[in-house]
């Protein structure tokens, strides 16, 4: 709980009895390494919080995975379409690593946003935090090269995603094929 705090801190300041409010809102979860969270076509009902491991989310195209976010201890992480729409996901949301998240479910996170309009802010400052990281993925993926999308990955992820997450993954998250990846690196290596 207390990498919750510490990344609340961050966002939105909360007195000691809204955050126990908060904590007391919040169900454990463990999964082991390569255990889907949320699968594809389901509803998602909630968010997670990375108390420990790193995840990813990816779409299936032509049965090869697309990977389309990473996110390790300290951060959020959801299908966010299917959670604010209540539709089917488009997504798979999976463990990389053993994990333990904190979820909050999308009823609970509307009975928070009644309860006081901080929460109301925090939603409303993750839902910007998502926005911005896939408009400027999507900028980056038309603009950059190939070195350069893998130079700005390990500039702007955290190490533990750097290092922890097998190279073909980031390779479809980069949107280059995993030859080309292994080539760039080996490029960095040598310069």
């Amino acid at each position: 709980m207390k990498q919750l705090k510490t990344s609340l801190s961050h966002l939105i300041q909360l007195s000691d009895s809204e955050l126990e409010f908060l904590e007391s809102k919040l169900v454990r979860h463990e999964y082991k390494a390569k255990s889907i969270i949320i699968n594809q076509e389901k509803i998602v009902d909630s968010i997670f919080f990375i108390d420990k491991g790193l995840l990813r989310t990816y779409y299936l195209q032509d049965s090869k995975e697309i990977n389309t976010y990473f996110a390790c201890e300290g951060q959020f992480i959801t299908v966010y379409s299917s959670f604010i729409t209540q539709s089917p996901s488009i997504e798979f949301l999976e463990a990389i690593n053993d994990c333990v998240l904190y979820s909050i479910s999308f009823d609970t996170m509307k009975a928070l946003y009644a309860y006081d309009s901080k929460f109301e802010k925090l939603g409303r400052i993750i839902a910007e935090k998502n926005y911005l990281c896939i408009i400027d993925r999507t900028r980056k993926m038309q603009s950059l090269t190939a070195k350069e999308k893998y130079l700005d990955f390990i500039d702007s992820h955290d190490k533990k995603i750097v290092t922890g997450v097998p190279q073909h993954q980031i390779a479809t998250y980069l949107g280059i094929a995993p030859e080309s990846l292994s080539r760039v690196r080996k490029q960095i290596v040598t310069s």
